[in-house]
């Protein structure tokens, strides 16, 4: 077997089953579930539609680049969405099978084994994928503490000359799970340098980029920020989109790879042999997805609702502040995480998850301990009811 896999740890929520289990949930409440970012609105019917007409193309191997169509619909939104130039179909843009796979799969086609101590730089908390990926592409994994102090922005100044020397592939999610913060164009500018002096690759996971607050301020996406500052070509930075969030559609397994084309040509390679080609029939589906807008506004219109009466329930009882993008409240406890989690469980039935379960201890420090995550996924009566018991059960620590 890979001798990596010994590397791997167990996935948060195994955690989080192994921290409940033995336990018996306050059976006069009804089960709420805030602790997995698994979108609860509707699929909008006209992706259903399109997904059973799209059936009929089932009788043929789809190719790994995937239809021409589907490119296409894919370039012209993210032109659209981040007002750039003519975004090449053919050379810039891949269809993946959800963000995951590809985000874990890059790993494994870019990094050279044949340089000594390779590592790749992940945010902290961060995505489980982006860790398991680095250590099975035979790599090591340092963690870049995103911390309330620096308002859990990255702190580049962290990571010395000679971690960066021998980095050849850095993961950033923006919006960032959990915290929802959003990189700002000094941001990027920043990491561009970076990236211009000591070579390595930008993994730009940006699958909450259509989740947020203000309908008229959009976030900024890796893409835009390499325009606007005249990058042509996209140098060594490859963003990864998903229809799962956006579109309600997690089940679809549908994203795309987008950037620098030489990186693409590459991976495509990779992927030829890796058997990944999507399914025609959730091309079709996709298709009809990046095609159309209202769904999305929709979308975001339904959990700022949600946001907007959480925040109002909560009224200072917990410091959880409204994130600036995606569906979560990243929000601090004055007790254990875990022991917060699992009290709230017990007691109330409701479950969130420990931040500490999405961190890693790195320079002295577990960025997600006494944090969860609450995932404003339910419908907003199971959002109102959950904050309701989650403030009653904040209140009752302070008076114990």
């Amino acid at each position: 077997m890979n001798p990596n896999l010994d590397h791997l740890q167990s996935y948060p929520f195994q955690k989080l089953n192994k921290l409940y289990s033995g336990i018996t949930p306050n059976s006069t409440h009804s089960p709420i579930r805030l602790h997995i970012g698994e979108p609860k609105h509707k699929t909008p019917d006209f992706i259903r539609l399109a997904l059973t007409e799209g059936l009929n193309k089932l009788a043929n191997y789809p190719t790994t680049l995937g239809d021409k169509s589907l490119r296409t619909s894919i370039s012209s939104w993210l032109e659209r969405r981040y007002n750039l130039p003519s975004i090449n179909p053919d050379t810039e843009v891949m269809p993946v099978n959800g963000s995951r796979e590809a985000l874990f799969s890059f790993a494994q086609a870019v990094i050279d084994l044949s340089r000594s101590n390779v590592t790749v730089i992940c945010p902290n908390p961060f995505y489980q994928i982006y860790e398991g990926a680095a250590l099975l592409a035979g790599a090591t994994p340092h963690f870049l503490n995103a911390l309330p102090e620096n308002n859990f922005t990255a702190d580049y100044t962290q990571i010395s000359d000679k971690i960066w020397a021998r980095t050849q592939l850095i993961y950033v999610c923006s919006p960032a799970n959990p915290s929802g913060k959003v990189m700002t164009l000094d941001d990027w500018e920043k990491l561009f340098t970076l990236s211009d002096q000591f070579g390595f690759i930008i993994a730009a996971d940006e699958c909450y980029s259509e989740i947020y607050l203000e309908e008229n301020n959009q976030p900024l996406g890796a893409l835009e920020a390499a325009h606007r500052l005249n990058r042509k070509d996209f140098p060594r930075l490859v963003v990864f989109g998903s229809l799962s969030k956006r579109s309600n559609v997690p089940g679809l397994r549908s994203g795309f790879v987008a950037g620098n084309s030489e990186i693409l040509k590459n991976f495509l390679l990779y992927r030829t042999y890796h058997g990944c080609a999507m399914n025609p029939a959730v091309q079709a589906a996709s298709e009809a997805a990046w095609n159309e807008e209202f769904h999305v506004s929709e979308n975001r219109r339904l959990y700022r609702e949600k946001f907007v009466a959480v925040k109002e329930l909560l009224n200072g009882q917990m410091e959880a502040p409204i994130p600036e993008a995606t569906f979560y409240l990243w929000a601090k406890t004055t007790i254990s995480d875990t022991d917060f989690a699992q009290q709230l469980y017990q007691d109330y039935n409701v479950t969130v998850l420990p931040g500490s379960y999405l961190s890693r201890e790195a320079h002295g420090v577990n960025p997600g301990k006494n944090f969860i995550r609450m995932a404003m996924v339910p419908p907003l009566p199971e959002c109102i009811e959950a904050t309701k018991r989650i403030k009653t059960f904040c209140s009752s620590l302070v008076k114990s």
